[in-house]
């Protein structure tokens, strides 16, 4: 068996042709569908980058215990289980979290990985004169005007490179059995950065203020012509990233791959540009933009392409699924659940799945209807970690003194954790940072999401589902207290 995982970060499923999106240019992602099966109804669950991450690792949830941070030394890492069973496993990455503090035990998990430097604010190339770049900016935006400086062609973009090294390690390993390439992309994660002006000239507007592909996690503020230009900017590198996506699946057509070689590509979330006037991700409620994602699967032992499914699924599935691939078993603190019976044969998967930010709202689903519970009272939470790190700082010493030993979790395998009281990150790791409300919304009626509904009835049902898979998880106590549920027996 061979694998190959390809992730782009921040995939917005309503952009993509083979979701219906009739604007954008993503021909090879239209192209993809009619090579795998498209799943309909997939749903992110813990929030954002990293958290998702750590799902894909371990095949359960993290929002209801932590934030962002690194693999525990208690988990069951996916690709550290196929390494030891004796599957190759290589990374390829332009992921530039993977190798701050919060990251850095994930790649490491895998026999070999490969990093491409540059993206968003890596800490890259070193300039100690401050660089001129717009004042709209702010300071936090020094060291990507920085990187971009060294980036002046399409084929220097980290996209671009990724690419190049994922087609090397196929072109070296194409004739190998036994592998499964994590091929992982930061695009078209912002700032939506493109060299190549070939693919902003499929979204041309009449734009004329300043610099504008990196918005910030707030409110909308800007005229609509900005609004605009900068929703241009995504789309030109989304079809960027649909370009070399066709590159892959060229090598697999010539090179015969699709009879012994299974290809997924998934995503960790969607992005707000500007519906429900907001912008980004990890401050505001994780409306269907953000948390119904796009998922493509193949498998050569199965062989059904060009369809579609429906049933409700998540990364964590994704991640036993690809465990099981390989002939392993999931182990007993995995929750997700093997997606290949669904692609079989079209059918109900899940019930219910969760999906969240640890602190934020806590969301339900059944393909019907999202519900969001948002916090009753004092939002108190704790993360419960042995690997104290944000996404760019160690926890501070100030956080640690609140640590106190806990005894641990159902998944925690006997072993103790630390409890530290959460509070914002001043790195960018965050907890919401405005006023939240509970909210339920009816996805046949209103798909926008724009008019939360009143139904006791159908909120009863969501309420009683929650709690229920709350207690599967074994999350913290706190988390119903805060919730305004009673803490089950």
């Amino acid at each position: 068996m061979r694998a190959i995982m390809l992730m782009f970060d921040t995939l917005n499923l309503r952009m993509l042709s083979s979701y219906g999106c009739p604007w954008t240019v993503t021909p090879n992602f239209k192209r993809l569908a009619e090579k795998t099966i498209t799943f309909d109804n997939c749903y992110a669950g813990s929030l954002p980058c990293m958290p998702a991450r750590r799902e894909l690792h371990t095949g359960r949830y993290n929002f209801l215990h932590c934030a962002w941070g690194p693999v525990q030394p208690y988990d069951d890492s996916i690709p550290e289980m196929l390494k030891s069973a004796g599957v190759y496993t290589h990374m390829i990455s332009d992921h530039q979290h993977y190798w701050e503090d919060g990251g850095a035990t994930y790649h490491h998990r895998y026999n070999t990985w490969e990093i491409v430097r540059g993206q968003e604010a890596d800490r890259w190339k070193g300039q100690v004169k401050d660089p001129e770049f717009p004042e709209h900016l702010g300071r936090m935006w020094r060291q990507d005007v920085v990187n971009r400086s060294y980036i002046t062609s399409a084929d220097k973009q980290p996209l671009a490179q990724v690419f190049q090294l994922g087609l090397e390690f196929l072109e070296k390993n194409k004739d190998e059995d036994n592998w499964f390439l994590h091929w992982e992309c930061f695009d078209p994660h912002e700032p939506f950065f493109v060299a190549d002006e070939k693919y902003k000239k499929l979204y041309p507007d009449d734009y004329k203020g300043p610099q504008f592909d990196w918005p910030d996690y707030k409110m909308v503020s800007e005229e609509p012509a900005a609004v605009e230009h900068c929703r241009h900017q995504y789309m030109a590198l989304l079809s960027m990233c649909d370009e070399y996506l066709g590159k892959l699946l060229d090598y697999m057509d010539e090179n015969d791959m699709w009879k012994d070689t299974a290809l997924i590509v998934n995503t960790d979330h969607g992005f707000l540009l500007a519906e429900h006037d907001m912008w980004g991700k990890s401050a505001h409620p994780w409306y269907n933009e953000i948390s119904h994602i796009p998922l493509f699967i193949w498998d050569p032992t199965i062989g059904i392409k060009g369809e579609r499914r429906s049933g409700l699924c998540q990364n964590i599935d994704v991640a036993v699924t690809l465990l099981e691939m390989f002939g392993l078993e999931p182990t007993r603190d995995m929750k997700g659940r093997d997606i290949r019976p669904m692609m079989r044969k079209d059918e109900k998967f899940h019930d219910y799945v969760l999906f969240g930010l640890h602190g934020g709202h806590v969301n339900i689903t059944d393909g019907t209807y999202v519900y969001m519970r948002a916090p009753v009272g004092r939002n108190e939470v704790y993360n419960y970690t042995l690997m104290p790190m944000h996404m760019r700082c160690l926890y501070s010493v100030e956080e640690m003194k609140s640590a106190t030993l806990h005894p641990g979790f159902d998944f925690t395998k006997g072993v103790p954790l630390l409890k530290i009281a959460s509070v914002e990150d001043k790195t960018g790791d965050t907890t919401p940072k405005h006023a939240m409300r509970t909210m339920l919304f009816d996805l046949r009626t209103d798909p926008g999401q724009e008019h939360p509904i009143d139904d006791p009835e159908v909120e009863e049902r969501m309420c009683k589902a929650m709690i229920r898979l709350m207690k599967e998880n074994d999350a913290p106590e706190e988390q119903y207290t805060r919730l305004g549920f009673e803490i089950p027996s």
